[in-house]
């Protein structure tokens, strides 16, 4: 386990970027791996419908790729978009490998993994919303994901996902249906808010 360095851990990331390639200062890198693995983790997880330990392989596996092509990024970009897009591509490179399957969890399932630190009742919801997008082709699964959980915005998503905007606004148009169809029955209304 490496020590934290308050020095490297208070810099920006395009500066551990600079320093892990060009220093091949791996305290920078790992740096930047504390500091996004969650988030990303969390993503993989959501698109692979709470499989986690296929998360966890596709995290550590983007994280391979990320460190393999650093040299390729550039300060233009934020670094978690740019790394999101790397587990993206992984991620779909395995559903298209594996075919991937998903089922829908009962509710005993999700109340036998629900967290602790949410309500019941938030909960459910988060594994009905997982369980839908799950439904998904990876790519309108994948835009949702960005679009409602990490709040991307479209342009942002269209840049990240490499597709065209009016491809981003037709997923999130008709994956907004699909996912208030699913979620008629539920008690409380669910706002699917819409942000630039």
């Amino acid at each position: 386990m490496l020590k934290h360095n308050p020095k490297i851990d208070s810099l920006d990331d395009a500066v551990l970027v600079e320093l892990a390639v060009a220093d091949n200062n791996q305290t920078a890198y790992a740096a930047l791996v504390e500091r996004h693995q969650s988030n990303l983790r969390y993503s993989m997880r959501q698109l692979s419908n709470w499989n986690e330990a296929l998360a966890d392989d596709l995290t550590q596996e983007a994280f391979i790729q990320a460190f393999k092509e650093l040299h390729r990024f550039r300060k233009q970009a934020q670094f978690s978009s740019w790394l999101y897009r790397i587990g993206y591509n992984v991620f779909l490179q395995h559903s298209r490998r594996k075919q991937l399957k998903t089922e829908l969890l009962d509710e005993h399932q999700a109340e036998t993994h629900a967290s602790n630190s949410s309500p019941p009742h938030e909960d459910q919801l988060h594994k009905k919303v997982a369980a839908l997008l799950a439904q998904l082709s990876p790519e309108r699964r994948s835009v949702l994901h960005l679009f409602l959980h990490r709040q991307n915005t479209q342009k942002e998503i269209s840049v990240i996902m490499g597709i065209p905007l009016g491809t981003v606004k037709t997923h999130i148009a008709r994956g907004r249906l699909e996912l208030q169809a699913g979620l008629k029955a539920w008690p409380n209304t669910v706002c699917l808010n819409n942000h630039e």
